[in-house]
């Protein structure tokens, strides 16, 4: 019995001591959310600081506690473009903003659209007659792009600048598929459908290098005609055509060269930068910054969006489309339906914006989405599609219902196609003395087979339902557009478009940003004088937000390790996001998610929620090494 008591005593004990840790563990969650949020008012006399320590999506994701908890690390930091914008926007006519100051030192990307739209707010700002400037040890073309924005780009002198342009190399695993007698059953319509192609073929095909080679040469033009608008000075050519040459004309100092080609202003280190921001705007009190500040969240706090006159709805439809209540971050059919239909059944909205930054995914919940925002035309409410770095796919079927659909030059879009693909095992599972029998009701008794095989019967029910689905698409596509299906057909295929493009050929009508979008809704809705934009966005529970507001924080700390502080770092960063990408191409065939209308021909960018490095490294190496 004494032993029992001594026993029990410790387990008391063990329990106490656990409750009292959680205890402690919860109230540190608490103070430090509550002390990290922004105070509404809060605001300096002197720079309007945005540290881009991560990168600038359409839509943030939600970090999630347990799988932040599982990984052992924090979520890469996320900007909302629009807010980014909008709170450099309004510095343009804030007598208490001096300057604003963009600190790119960690900076992962963003789409060009979402870098256009910064980049003319920077305008604004510099047609107030306030200086803009931007500082960074190495600007790839992302950085490079929101610099030419800038009255001072500084670079450090260790650093520099270097363009590489779109495109690049893209992995296809016929081969080692092949190696393990991994058969890739693919099914699909569209001639340029290429998603599937890694995965059947050694290299590309005839049909798909001329797409990219077309987009590639489109956006490419567009990008250098932006720089040589915002910086005419600028020069690029031997940079881009002849990058070693350039650099042995430089000695290899990749910060002269930058200067001498007129994309930076000054070199310095980040001292000398600070010190240039406090004589322009003036000393501040903060330990950290010798410059008077204001943060963007600060900033953001203190200037709230109007809640005034008519509400217009904004649903956004960001990263993959996946099926489920996935997001925010990637576009969860059934969570954005139900967000629809929550909105039309309280029935506030005078109209509806969609605002598109996705590659597409599932078919289905494409679909589901589609269906729910064509309740609103039924319903006589006008509907405006907002096309922002890319909509293609299942991203442009959920723009087919809209009576006018806007982009940009550099949108991409299109990709209009369907496909599955399911791998099967038999002839793997062969090597090894495994083998199949069966016995079967029906020639469906069983199948899909992944390790038995798939029969012909199957494969032409899957072949069947996919020509019929891609029927459907072009059929929704053509009856949004208002033109007959043979037209659609010939533009679709799985064909993908820059925006420029799609203008002409009719699945575009007019070039503009989310505003051009909001202001044609409020228009077509008879309210232009009086609107506010009301963003349908999921609600999170209070112990959801104080634990993404410590993730938040976690994030800040963490941004400098992945980030690129010279071109080595740059070539490190670059080689880590193309072994994620290939992880995922074996992923998305092994998932075996069902019909896809995905474009996997559209630039990655950092408004796509990437796939965690580490897990792709390790599943690609596994996969090589054959375990």
């Amino acid at each position: 019995m004494v032993f029992a008591r001594k026993v029990w005593k410790l387990l008391v004990a063990i329990k106490d001591a656990m409750v009292l840790l959680l205890l402690i563990l919860f109230f540190g969650v608490l103070y430090a959310a509550m002390s990290s949020r922004p105070v509404p008012g809060r605001v300096a006399d002197g720079a309007l600081l945005i540290d881009l320590d991560g990168a600038i999506v359409e839509e943030a994701s939600n970090p999630d506690p347990l799988r932040m908890a599982l990984a052992g690390e924090a979520p890469t930091g996320e900007f909302q473009a629009r807010d980014v914008a909008r709170a450099v926007r309004l510095a343009a006519d804030d007598k208490r903003i001096k300057a604003v100051v963009l600190d790119l030192s960690r900076f992962t990307g963003a789409g060009r659209v979402h870098l256009n739209d910064i980049g003319a707010a920077m305008d604004a700002v510099r047609k107030a007659g306030k200086p803009v400037l931007t500082f960074a040890h190495i600007y790839a073309d992302d950085g490079v792009q929101l610099a030419a924005h800038a009255s001072e780009a500084w670079v450090d002198p260790m650093g520099g600048a270097v363009v590489a342009g779109p495109g690049g190399s893209m992995q296809f695993f016929k081969g080692l598929l092949d190696r393990f007698k991994v058969k890739a059953h693919v099914y699909r319509v569209g001639t340029y459908k290429s998603f599937v192609e890694p995965y059947i073929l050694e290299k590309m095909s005839d049909p798909a290098r001329e797409e990219n080679t077309a987009l590639l040469g489109s956006v490419w033009q567009t990008w250098k005609a932006g720089i040589a608008k915002a910086r005419p000075k600028a020069n690029i050519a031997q940079m881009t055509t002849d990058p070693a040459g350039w650099a042995r004309s430089v000695n290899g100092d990749l910060a002269q060269g930058a200067k001498s080609a007129g994309l930076i202003d000054r070199i310095g280190d980040k001292t000398e930068f600070d010190a240039r921001i406090a004589q322009l705007v003036g000393k501040g009190d903060a330990d950290d910054l010798p410059y008077a500040h204001t943060l963007l969240a600060d900033w953001l706090a203190a200037n709230p969006m109007s809640e005034k006159g008519a509400a217009i709805g904004v649903i956004t439809i960001a990263g993959d489309v996946v099926d489920g209540d996935a997001g925010p971050g990637n576009a969860g059919g059934d969570r954005i339906a139900g967000l629809l239909d929550k909105a039309l059944e309280e029935g506030d909205l005078k109209a509806l914006v969609v605002r598109i930054d996705s590659p597409g995914g599932a078919a289905l919940a494409g679909e589901r989405m589609r269906r729910a925002i064509d309740r609103y035309r039924q319903k006589g409410i006008p509907v405006i599609a907002s096309m922002a770095n890319v909509a293609a796919s299942a991203g442009y079927m959920v723009a087919a219902p809209a009576d006018r659909i806007f982009a940009e030059p550099d949108t991409i879009t299109g990709s209009i196609g369907v496909f599955a693909i399911i791998p099967s095992f038999e002839d793997t599972l062969a090597q090894y003395g495994v083998t199949t029998d069966s016995v079967r009701a029906t020639p469906l008794s069983g199948q899909p087979d992944v390790l038995g095989g798939i029969n012909d019967e199957t494969s032409q029910l899957l072949q069947a339902s996919v020509e019929s689905a891609y029927a459907k698409f072009v059929g929704v596509v053509a009856q949004g557009r208002k033109v007959p299906a043979a037209k659609i057909e010939a533009i679709a295929q799985g064909r993908v478009w820059s925006g420029e493009q799609a203008r002409q050929n009719g699945l575009v009508d007019e070039y503009g940003d989310l505003d051009a979008a909001l202001a044609y809704a409020a228009k077509r809705a008879g309210v232009a004088s009086g609107w506010h934009a009301q963003f349908l966005e999921s609600k999170e529970s209070t112990w959801a937000m104080l634990l993404g507001d410590l993730g938040q924080g976690a994030a800040r700390a963490k941004a400098g390790q992945g980030a690129a502080y010279d071109f080595a770092g740059l070539v490190a960063a670059r080689e880590r996001q193309q072994l994620s990408r290939a992880g995922t191409q074996i992923q998305r065939m092994m998932g075996g998610t069902g019909m896809q209308a995905y474009c996997i021909g559209c630039p990655v960018n950092a408004g796509m929620a990437p796939v965690n490095d580490r897990t792709a490294e390790t599943f690609l190496a596994r996969l090589l090494a054959g375990r």
